[in-house]
């Protein structure tokens, strides 16, 4: 029979906002919480929500929150009797969580052999046919592995896969036969920085399925029920940006079929806690395992949106031995709930990660809005972690209405010093073909990242003419004389005022005549003309063309942030006279993002092609590679294997014919 345990104190072996999110709950039910922090989480919200916190000194994942060793002293240290992994990390780890039940520790999770069963990618598809759950061919790959014959024996084109991750990380597409050893080599690289472990293994690839994937919970009582079905298509380098539930694409028959699948694989492995079963479903209603995830998913509040249940509440009770309660047996579906995951990255430049500190960072409340962040004003987005910086869920009556809500409450969030997703995001919710509910894994690549937030990253014109009359309402709130001096005046009639500006790589050329309340400007030498009802340093309140907008503006060194309902910008103030010692040499290769040089592949002195890799880059446990973007010689090597850089820092010098 199950034992009941009452857990008293919980520590939650993560950080972010999973970490706050568990924390939540917890105290919601009375249990004191713990948090562990690495150094450069010092400052982080979640630390200070939960009771008490233990350091874990240093800042590389595999140093600190996948040092299993010091998550439970930190867990003795602090009294704690259970621990909660969240997701990632450790969480479907085996070995911690047989750690945690040697150390006498509750872990919030299911046994250490269902982990370590389906946490073996190969061992849990075998579990799975053998159930009779649909699966595709594969094959582990070892050091003995001949690739060849595996790829042909799985079938072109295929995926690598990380045997003992997920999240995208560890995964490579691979069409060619011959770019199959190059991409099973980068892929355990990419796997055993995140995971630990760089295990990998090969699986058909079905071309643009459907990602569906159904929520189980399961008690140790012997019961395991289903939550319905979560449509997860929508990725970007295999790791999921929307998510939905219910899936358009279900209709009751197959979601009887989806879920009665997820149920057996929960059987067949008596599976207790909260999992999820992930399917791909191709264009005729064929569903085949992808993997299940023994932990808690990113995008479980969907779930819980439209079914009113907090499944880590239910995750708690279940790891104190309670049954499943008549809530969870009887859930019904209610509404349509859509999250999506807020990324600090680059979409134009090819999704990579960015870095800095969040001047501001805000939701406004809004009606059927959530938002599960581990992030606020002032906080650094550092590049030793995943770069996800909220999950925003809208619930609403119908998708419809859950997409034009998430929308909305995107466009209206306050997000200064760090570039998003943010535009990616509501382009997406708005595209015609996603109302339609015609989404697939291919979605993305149909629509051009590039061409869907082209307009939005775009300022308009009177966007720059707001900061421009923020700026001059700054300078003269700040002048120490002649203050009442009207801005511009001159006693002879001149010059317009000017600035420039540079936004989404694009130069804004403002100027402008004060002539009252009327503005007489020119953006970028297009003429336009506004009348101003309010110019604060903080607030510029104009009507153009009949139509009146207030600009809220926020003002950073030279950075200047504008937000108002035609859109959101960031504008870099362009200095009259530059500074000669900041330019980059000709034939310079800068780096696209902070990170760590994980390997040098090129010497000073080597003649190089066109697309020559030349150095690999790794931020946020993602690899990018930097290469010669023409044949010549690489003259000067600026930066060695081990070497944090940081954004448009000088890597390589290439000399090229006629340099």
């Amino acid at each position: 029979m199950p034992v009941n345990r009452a857990i008293s104190k919980l520590l939650i072996a993560n950080r972010g906002e999973i970490a706050a999110r568990i924390i939540r709950s917890a105290h919601a039910l009375g249990i004191a919480t713990v948090a562990v922090y690495s150094d450069p989480d010092a400052a982080a919200p979640y630390v200070t929500l939960a009771d008490e916190a233990v350091r874990l000194p240093g800042a590389a994942p595999a140093d600190t929150y996948l040092r299993g060793d010091l998550v439970i002293a930190a867990a003795a240290t602090a009294g704690a009797d259970a621990v909660h992994p969240g997701y990632g990390f450790l969480s479907e780890n085996a070995g911690f969580a047989r750690a945690c039940a040697d150390a006498g520790l509750t872990f919030v999770g299911p046994r250490p052999e269902t982990i370590e069963a389906m946490g073996d990618k190969v061992r849990a598809k075998a579990i799975m046919a053998e159930a009779d759950v649909p699966v595709l061919p594969s094959a582990t790959v070892t050091d003995t592995t001949d690739l060849a014959a595996a790829g042909a024996a799985v079938g072109f084109p295929l995926l690598v896969k990380a045997a003992f991750g997920g999240g995208g990380r560890g995964m490579r597409l691979v069409a060619d036969p011959a770019e199959l050893a190059e991409a099973v080599g980068s892929a355990r690289r990419e796997a055993a920085s995140a995971f630990g472990d760089g295990t990998v293994f090969l699986e058909r690839f079905v071309t643009d399925p459907r990602h569906v994937e159904v929520q189980i919970l399961g008690d140790a009582h012997g019961d395991v029920v289903h939550l319905f079905e979560r449509e997860c298509s929508i990725q970007r380098r295999y790791q999921k940006i929307v998510e939905e539930c219910p899936s358009p694409a279900v209709d009751d028959d197959l979601r009887d079929a989806l879920t009665a699948a997820a149920v057996a694989a929960g059987w067949a492995i008596g599976y207790t806690g909260a999992g999820t079963v992930e399917f791909v479903l191709d264009r005729d209603g064929g569903f085949y395992f992808l993997e299940m995830n023994t932990r808690l998913q990113v995008e479980h509040p969907v779930t819980e949106e439209v079914t009113g249940l907090d499944l880590v509440e239910l995750q708690l009770r279940i790891a104190e031995g309670e049954p499943l309660p008549a809530s969870a047996r009887q859930a019904r579906i209610s509404g349509h709930a859509i999250e999506v995951r807020l990324y600090a990255e680059d979409v134009p430049a090819g999704f990579v990660p960015t870095t800095g500190t969040l001047h501001r960072f805000a939701f406004p409340p809004a009606t059927g809005i959530r938002v599960d962040t581990g992030f606020r004003d002032g906080s650094v987005v550092s590049p030793h972690y995943d770069a996800m910086l909220a999950k925003v869920i809208a619930h609403g009556r119908t998708r419809a209405d859950a997409a034009r809500r998430l929308a909305r409450a995107l466009g209206r969030a306050v997000i200064h010093g760090v570039t998003t997703n943010r535009d990616l995001l509501v382009a997406i919710l708005r595209e015609p073909e996603f109302l339609a509910g015609d989404t697939d894994t291919g979605y993305l690549t149909r629509h051009d990242p590039v061409s869907l937030v082209a307009g939005a990253a775009r300022p308009s014109a009177a966007q720059a003419l707001a900061a421009a009359l923020a700026r001059q309402a700054r300078h003269r709130a700040e002048t120490p004389v002649l203050g009442t001096m009207p801005s511009g005046w001159r006693n002879v009639f001149s010059a317009p005022q000017r600035v420039s500006y540079t936004a989404a790589g694009e130069p804004r050329e403002v100027t402008y005549r004060v002539r009252g309340d009327r503005v007489d400007a020119e953006v970028n030498g297009v003429a336009m003309q506004a009348f101003v009802l309010a110019a604060g340093p903080d607030l510029v309140d104009l009507e153009i063309d009949g139509t009146r907008r207030v600009y809220r503006v926020h003002r950073v060194g030279t950075d200047t942030y504008v937000d108002a309902s035609d859109g959101s910008t960031a504008l870099s103030e362009t200095p009259r006279f530059g500074d000669p010692a900041k330019l980059a040499p000709a034939g310079s290769l800068l780096a696209p993002m902070p990170g760590l040089v994980l390997r040098v592949l090129a010497e000073p002195g080597a003649v190089v092609t066109a697309g020559q890799p030349i150095l690999v880059l790794e931020a946020m446990k993602m690899e990018q590679t930097v290469s010669a973007p023409a044949d010549g010689v690489l003259a000067e090597l600026r930066a060695k294997a081990g070497e944090q850089v940081s954004t448009g820092q000088v890597l390589a010098v290439l000399e090229t014919p006629g340099q």
